[in-house]
Order: structure tokens, then C-alpha cells, then sequence
């Protein structure tokens, strides 16, 4: 399993075609935001969706895995500091997330709750010899709803190390979430999550019901 690190740094509108089906413009920045290794989920997991929601967007996501403490990395030295790779899904309460955006608040309640983070074992630097050409793929029950290239993301590896790392000191196993491409959309209680890079790994996770808290 993967070590948990300190933080998750997700990286939000990295692929335009996604920034452009939620309707949000290109940034001319990262658009940043943290989640918790708490909600970290492992391969074969299952997705809880919390009372009263009644559905999760999925997003699947390249993940890069920190391999030393890092601050002020220059560019040409950022791909010095990765450890490896993994496949992440960045679960997403889209209902709570769209109040919090039209009211200026953070992100963190739709982002950040347990399970939110399915992620897989990690991939060392030498399977994955070109990060910038990975083929990212989700299905749910089977029907094809993601598929993206990693070289469509606006941001590349390297410049989010170096321009994290110029915000917050980063720490060995700390994760990069590096931006999901188009075709996201709900999960409801029941389905099933299959989701993998082409040719390198795949995962898959139930979605469930979060089971309410007994009254005292």
C-alpha cells in the first residue's frame, strides 16, 4: 500500500476539454487544492457515498508519488524528486462542490471525505518510461466513460513539482492528483468502478452506501 505521506495536492482543470464540460475557463495557473491521505482507499475498496447524497462523480487521475523532501525545485531537476506512479480517482460530491464554488468557499467537504481517494499500488519510474503518453481509462459497469492522454494536460509533470514545491515543501511519499481529462459523471450505490492505464496496471471498486452513525 501506498505510504501515506503528509498530503494529496490535487491539481484541478489540468486537461482543457475537462475545464471546459464543467464550464470553467483554462487557468492560466495550477488551480490547487489538498485532501487528506485519510481518504486514501485502496485497490478493491469500496466508495462510500454519503448520507444524503446520492451519487459521486468519478475522476480518474495520473497520481505522481514524491520520493524526497522538496522545496524550491527548479525545473530541470523536478523529475529527480518522483518516486513513482499510480492510478487515483478524485471522488467528488458535485453537489456540495458546486454550492461551495457559487457561495466562495473551499472545496474540501465535496473533496476530502473518507474513501474519496481510491488510488492503486504505485509504479516505479522504470514501468513507466514516458509519463507525458499514458492512455487513462474508466468504465463503470462495464460502459466506457473516461478515456485521455496524459500529453493533453496543460500543466506537465515537472512545472507542478517545481511550482508546488515553490508553495509548500513536499515529503517523501506525498502525492500529486494531476488532473482528470473529459468525461466525468455520477456513480450511484451498487455500481462498479474498473479504471487503469493502458498496458501498466488497472483497479477496480464498488460503490456503497456510507453507513450511518448509530444515535447515542
Amino acid at each position: 500500500m501506498l505510504k501515506t505521506g503528509t498530503k494529496i495536492i490535487a491539481v484541478g482543470r489540468n486537461y482543457a476539454a475537462h475545464a471546459k464540460e464543467l464550464g470553467n475557463a483554462v487557468p492560466k495557473e495550477p488551480v490547487l487544492f489538498l485532501k487528506p491521505t485519510s481518504s486514501y482507499l485502496e485497490n478493491g475498496g469500496t466508495i462510500e457515498i454519503p448520507h444524503p447524497l446520492q451519487s459521486l462523480d468519478h475522476e480518474v487521475e495520473l497520481a505522481v508519488v514524491i520520493a524526497r523532501k522538496a522545496r524550491d525545485v527548479p525545473l530541470t531537476t523536478a523529475m529527480d524528486y518522483v518516486a513513482g506512479y499510480a492510478l487515483a480517482l478524485d471522488m467528488t460530491a458535485r453537489e456540495i462542490q458546486a454550492s461551495a464554488k457559487s457561495a466562495g468557499l473551499p472545496w474540501t467537504v465535496a473533496k476530502g471525505q473518507d474513501t474519496f481517494t481510491p488510488i492503486s499500488s504505485v509504479l516505479s519510474m522504470s514501468m513507466v518510461p514516458n509519463p507525458d503518453n499514458l492512455e487513462l481509462w474508466l468504465k463503470v459497469d462495464g460502459d466506457f466513460r473516461q478515456k485521455g492522454s496524459t500529453k493533453d494536460m496543460i500543466f506537465k509533470i515537472p512545472y507542478l513539482i517545481s511550482h508546488i514545491s515553490s508553495i509548500m515543501t513536499l515529503f517523501e511519499g506525498d502525492v500529486i492528483l494531476t488532473g482528470t481529462p473529459q468525461g466525468v459523471g455520477p456513480v450511484k450505490v451498487g455500481q462498479k468502478i474498473t479504471a487503469g492505464i493502458t498496458g501498466l496496471l488497472d483497479v477496480h471498486f464498488k460503490v456503497g452506501k456510507r453507513p450511518r452513525p448509530e444515535s447515542c
